[in-house]
């Protein structure tokens, strides 16, 4: 694949990145793919659940980015690749992965991946969606507590343990490499439709 558009949309747990990027999936289909840093956290088959629990996940050693740069770049070459899958009840990552193919726009979605220079490096386009942190958080307890089988205590416990502290040492200072900041995320229907509007000019051969 001679041309391929990367789009990083980082920002804060719960800041609205997924409805963004999945916003735009809807609009243009197949002619995007979608990588998750989530999926390349580290494997822990010799912790117990207990202690997988008491992990720090917000962290950038957490994730294997080195392996979804890897991944990234042979995507823009226009190969398949075999993306891991994690399972966030149990904290691990599972033994299944899922073939993801290339496609003319690749969508990078991941709290920390503006603050890794390699990520940085690939993408052509730098997104961050700013939230306020009261938002992010109650947007985390629904989702944990109703997709991930968390108890309301163990995410509010995680967020100020580990995500409120790593958002404020690592996340927050990553909006400086972006491009675009986007209040809101997807509910930001102008911001969504400039980023329509560039995918589209790539789509139909513009630069």
């Amino acid at each position: 694949m001679s041309n391929v558009l990367i789009i990083g949309v980082a920002g804060g747990s719960g800041s609205g990145k997924s409805t963004l990027i999945n916003n735009l999936e809807k609009e243009f289909g197949e002619s995007i793919c979608v990588m998750r840093h989530d999926n390349y956290y580290r494997a822990h088959d010799l912790l117990t659940l207990e202690e997988r629990t008491r992990l720090n996940y917000d962290h950038p050693d957490a994730y294997e980015t080195d392996l979804m740069v890897a991944h990234l770049k042979e995507l823009k070459e226009g190969h398949s690749i075999l993306c891991p899958q994690y399972d966030f009840a149990q904290h691990n990552r599972t033994k299944e992965t899922l073939e993801v193919r290339s496609a003319p726009v690749i969508l990078v979605d991941g709290i920390l991946i503006l603050a890794d220079p390699a990520l940085r490096e690939l993408m052509d386009i730098k997104v961050f969606v700013d939230t306020d942190a009261d938002v992010r958080l109650t947007r985390r307890i629904l989702r944990d507590t109703r997709k991930r089988g968390r108890s309301v205590e163990s995410v509010i416990t995680q967020y100020l343990t580990t995500v409120k502290p790593m958002h404020e040492q690592f996340v927050e200072p990553s909006r400086r490499h972006a491009d675009l900041i986007i209040p809101e995320g997807g509910k930001n229907r102008t911001a969504l439709e400039v980023l329509e509007s560039r995918i589209r000019r790539h789509l139909n051969g513009g630069t």
